[in-house]
């Protein structure tokens, strides 16, 4: 019988590997959070309602990313728990199933595309030329987000066997191209004879650097993961495994689709007041995503190394990677928050605001930043919920944070002291959930993780 060799989740030293694991992810984020934010930047050089049309085209497309992001933790906790436990044969059906969930969700959201769109505007806005610059952009992109569904399909079966450089590559490759096609596309090139597209230009450079990422990430699956073989042959649809990836895979679906209902519920509340609220509050979600997608991409490292361990009956290394990871994220989130205090005009006017706008967005800035600390620990302990097979926890976590107490906090807060008083909601539900976080992890560190170190201590397991 052919000896499987130890994936280096198993073995390699744990601050070693989170830096190995994490680091290209990181800056795949960092640089997946600079494209989103070009895109804002020459979207208002068009007009203020461009931009505030796109910012409320977030919720919408946080959703589809939600649904996708869901079924990639899922999927990928099953994948490298089933690596983990040597059972490669059975880890490649069940990436074969997260393809064909794949093409479900991206069949869903083309449906949305062609059907709800104006509704969806009509609710967040009064402004008629608002509304018609959103159905514009947000029709192009869920249309053709086949692309943005295959480029995290096949970024999380890069990152199951640990290949988070390849997955670097396939994210920066797409993010770089929409960076060069915005400018193109959105103001045109007259001596190459391309018009002037704006707010569909803007949609079509989104959509054109994601199917060139999913391209390459399909290229780089075949060709060099090796560890995770796609089974198709032998094949057949399970309904066990579609409940075992979802069973992880659901709560995180909700924990991020909390976002969007978020800044949906929230462009509801900010319509009673002046239009520059929901503007500032569009802007501070492109800005916040450079503070927030580093974290997110240090847990894209985080969740198969604690899943692999959790297989393997590596307790120690869980804690471990636990520890270090809630560090890393707090250094993180606190380099944001002093960006945020120190320099909030010139993060504004790079949106080309006017004055009412700077105004309130100093504020808006300076105070929604309270939050960063707080939720950069939430998140780390959150992920590792999930690798350890109970989302539901994170799913908890994220609703506290983000949903109960914020909005209706937000508009209670709004009705006694106003705008400036409304942004507190958010720090002050972070707070909450942090705390909430940190009695879960203790929990699941007396119910799992103790007993997995007890019995590798027993064993005589160097971890």
């Amino acid at each position: 019988m052919e000896q499987i060799k130890e994936n280096k989740m198993g073995t390699m030293p744990v601050k070693k590997l989170l830096v190995t694991m994490s680091l290209p992810m990181v800056i795949s984020m960092f640089i997946q959070a600079m494209y989103n934010l070009i895109d804002s930047v020459f979207v208002a050089q068009i007009n203020t309602d461009a931009l505030t049309a796109v910012g409320m085209a977030f919720p919408m497309q946080s959703l589809m990313i939600a649904f996708q992001t869901g079924l990639g933790v899922g999927m990928n906790a099953l994948v490298s728990r089933l690596l983990g436990q040597k059972r490669p044969d059975e880890a490649g059906q069940a990436a074969v199933h997260g393809l064909i969930l794949t093409a479900v969700n991206y069949i869903v959201f083309l449906i949305v595309g062609l059907c709800a769109l104006p509704t969806f505007f009509s609710i967040q806005t009064a402004s008629q030329a608002v509304m018609d610059y959103g159905v514009e952009y947000l029709s192009i992109v869920c249309c053709c987000s086949f692309g943005m569904f295959a480029q995290i399909c096949f970024e999380r079966f890069l990152q199951a066997t640990g290949k988070t450089l390849l997955s670097m590559v396939m994210q920066g490759t797409g993010a770089v191209i929409n960076i060069v096609m915005d400018p193109i596309l959105i103001f045109g090139v007259d001596f190459l004879g391309i018009p002037a597209l704006g707010v569909t230009g803007a949609a079509l450079a989104t959509v054109i650097g994601q199917i060139v990422s999913a391209a390459l990430g399909i290229f780089l699956h075949f060709k060099f993961n090796r560890e995770l073989k796609l089974r198709f042959r032998s094949f057949k649809l399970s309904g066990s495994t579609i409940g075992t990836i979802y069973a992880v895979g659901i709560p995180s679906i909700i924990m991020s689709a909390l976002v969007s209902v978020l800044t949906f519920v929230m462009n509801i509340i900010l319509k009673g007041y002046e239009p520059e609220a929901a503007t500032a509050f569009g802007v501070y979600f492109k800005l916040q995503s450079f503070v927030y997608m580093p974290v997110f991409g240090m847990n894209n490292g985080i969740v198969p190394i604690i899943a692999y361990n959790y297989g393997a009956g590596k307790g120690k290394r869980i804690t471990e990677t636990l520890r270090l990871g809630a560090v890393a994220a707090l250094a993180l989130m606190l380099v944001g928050f002093l960006l945020f205090q120190l320099a909030p005009q010139f993060l504004l006017s790079l949106f080309n605001p006017t004055p009412r706008l700077v105004e309130i967005g100093t504020v808006t800035l300076r105070i929604l930043s309270f939050s960063f600390p707080l939720a950069g620990v939430s998140i780390v302990l959150s992920s590792g919920f999930q690798a350890l097979g109970n989302g539901f926890l994170s799913m908890i976590v994220f609703l506290i944070r983000l949903v109960v107490p914020a909005l209706p906090l937000a508009a209670l807060l709004g009705m006694l002291g106003g705008l400036e008083l409304l942004w507190w909601a958010m720090p002050i539900s972070d707070l909450v959930g942090v705390a909430v976080a940190a009695v879960f992890m203790r929990y699941m560190w007396k119910k799992v993780i103790k007993g997995i170190s007890v019995q590798e201590s027993g064993a005589g397991t160097i971890s």
